[in-house]
């Protein structure tokens, strides 16, 4: 049975064909059915369990997609000409197979998200959590659906005025098209555009709140001191975060039972310099004016998308070599890692070529036997920006001592050719690499002792969780299953997740968003697994098991990093 009104065999003008002539307002009932099988796909469990609200805008979203994804298959069927019925009584039965999915799945929905939280041992999700779901998941589609209705109607109301002066279904396609480029065109151009330059301004403003635990340095050796080259206030909060968190002499010594040193720490603000090369020279004029090349070992550190440097990783190693380490960075952003990736990545890329390569060339002019050991270092977007500016070829002649990557993102280079060269034996969570003498990567159960060579003079080690999805993350979901879901699984991800073409790669993607929800799962990295790391890239002086768990305990009564 064909649409009321429009037949196929119909030559009257646009106004008469299938592909022209929709009931805008009228839910379809096929594209119900489609929305509702997403609905069900988006509550089953992903990496990072989720509050009710998260969940709740991930399913609207999902219900949405398998909308789109039904109404545009029917809308090239009807261009076709093809037969579509639009009886009642099949629309609403449609309607009671979407309803049926609907409750079904939400009847599972407790047992499918406190799957996630039982690999991390969480407690289960309270009582409200369905109602809050459902009620949300409902009121984002129907927004999304209004929106999409209206587009529907730009749309075709173009493309039949097209049809007047365009052959065939020329005007047609065209009005689908107009349409879409200017959603596109408004979308990127006035709302994204609009929305980053809000959200830098408020992070910018963000970063010239003084902290009142950190106070202004004393010591003339500090970075941001009187007699610093940098500016206290020139910091921003990060920076003075960094500086006013180093572990004094008395700290290091009461673990090493040993005298120790003042760490070395260089941090340079975004506003210390105009350009990123200005800001690596002033990195490498402080870091000799506080004597870091006369520390046992220095390292590199591309900061995080705001310019935060996280204490687990820092402070650790300055204990576990009594204060003989120099530490230097320098801000680009002070927008989040997604942020900064989505907006302005060159800024990040720039930094961290400027600053390795200012630090390396005066630090390769040193005598090897005095100067101390080379490391680089970064976390999230610090990792991947420190990857892919990483000269290695260029440094081969007198390359640092190696690196310390932890949560490398997906598109982070060295990560992804490591990940995708592993051995065939190993998985793709916690890839082998070669024999282990050169790269080696760890999660929360630390096998960086385990390889089939011993260490050679270059270390690079990878520390990633198995649930973090800013790691794993793959356009390729969309349409396969990511090797990470494969036997056997990280300990960290739940052995009832499963993959939905479209659907999964949203739920983890929403998981990059809410990463940090979860201590040391996700991408919430912490300073047991930074010690463990350290220990195996830098063999730190009589150093033993015994000596990391006493490290750890004494971390372990630390506040936490924020």
């Amino acid at each position: 049975m064909t649409r009321t009104g429009a037949t196929a065999g119909s030559s009257t003008g646009a106004n008469t064909d299938p592909a022209a002539r929709p009931l805008y307002w009228r839910l379809s009932g096929l594209g119900l059915v489609v929305a509702a099988l997403f609905f069900a796909a988006s509550l089953t469990p992903s990496l990072i369990p989720r509050a009710a609200i998260a969940q709740g805008v991930l399913s609207g979203i999902s219900m949405a997609l398998g909308y789109l994804v039904a109404a545009f298959g029917l809308w090239l069927w009807r261009l076709m000409l093809l037969p579509v019925t639009d009886d009642r009584r099949v629309r609403l039965g449609l309607y009671g197979v979407a309803g049926l999915i609907a409750v079904l799945a939400l009847a599972q929905l407790p047992d499918w998200q406190n799957a996630t939280r039982a690999v991390m041992d969480l407690p289960p999700v309270e009582s409200g959590h369905r109602a809050i779901v459902a009620a949300l998941a409902a009121a984002v589609f129907a927004l999304l659906w209004l929106i999409g209705s209206l587009f529907t109607m730009v749309a075709r109301r173009t493309g039949r005025a097209l049809s007047l002066i365009l052959p065939g279904r020329l005007g047609i396609v065209a009005g689908v098209l107009i349409a879409a480029i200017a959603l596109a065109a408004f979308t990127n151009g006035v709302l994204v555009r609009r929305g980053m330059e809000l959200a830098d301004a408020a992070f910018a403003a963000g970063e010239q709140i003084i902290d009142p635990r950190f106070e202004k340095p004393t010591d003339p050796m500090m970075t941001g001191s009187d007699q610093s080259l940098i500016a206290w206030d020139d910091l921003g909060n990060r920076g003075r975060d960094f500086i006013g968190r180093t572990p004094t002499p008395e700290e290091i010594s009461a673990f090493t039972g040993r005298p120790a040193k003042r760490p070395a720490r260089v941090y340079v603000g975004r506003v210390s310099a105009k350009t990123a090369r200005a800001r690596a020279e002033l990195a490498l004029e402080e870091l000799i004016r506080v004597g870091g090349f006369d520390r046992e070992i220095l390292i590199v550190t591309t900061p995080v998308g705001t310019g935060w440097m996280d204490p687990g990783a820092h402070d650790t190693i300055d204990f576990m070599f009594g204060g003989d380490t120099a530490q230097v960075a320098a801000q680009y952003s002070y927008l989040t890692s997604v942020l900064s990736i989505l907006t302005n990545v060159e800024y990040g890329l720039d930094q961290a070529r400027e600053l390795f390569d200012v630090i390396h060339g005066h630090w390769s002019t040193l005598p090897p036997e005095t100067r101390p050991k080379l490391y680089i270092h970064g976390l999230s977007q610090g990792a991947l920006n420190s990857q892919a500016t990483l000269p290695l070829f260029d440094v081969l002649a007198d390359p640092p001592q190696g690196a310390f990557w932890a949560g490398s993102p997906f598109l982070a280079p060295i990560w992804t050719y490591v990940r995708n060269q592993r051995d065939p034996g190993s998985p793709a969570w916690r890839p082998r690499f070669g024999n282990g003498s050169m790269v080696r990567t760890t999660n929360q159960q630390n096998v960086l002792n385990e390889a089939d060579a011993p260490w050679g003079p270059i270390r690079f080690v990878f520390l990633n969780y198995g649930s973090d999805p800013i790691v794993f993350f793959d356009v390729a979901m969309l349409w396969r299953p990511p090797a990470w879901l494969a036997a056997p699984r990280a300990p960290d991800v739940a052995p009832q997740m499963r993959w939905f073409p479209l659907v999964t790669a949203f739920q983890v993607a929403l998981d990059m968003l809410v990463a940090l929800s979860v201590e040391r799962f996700g991408h919430y990295y912490v300073y047991q697994d930074y010690i463990n790391g350290w220990a195996a890239l830098t063999d730190p002086p009589d150093w033993s098991d015994e000596r990391s768990e006493a490290l750890k305990a004494v971390f372990a009564k630390r506040p936490p990093p924020w």
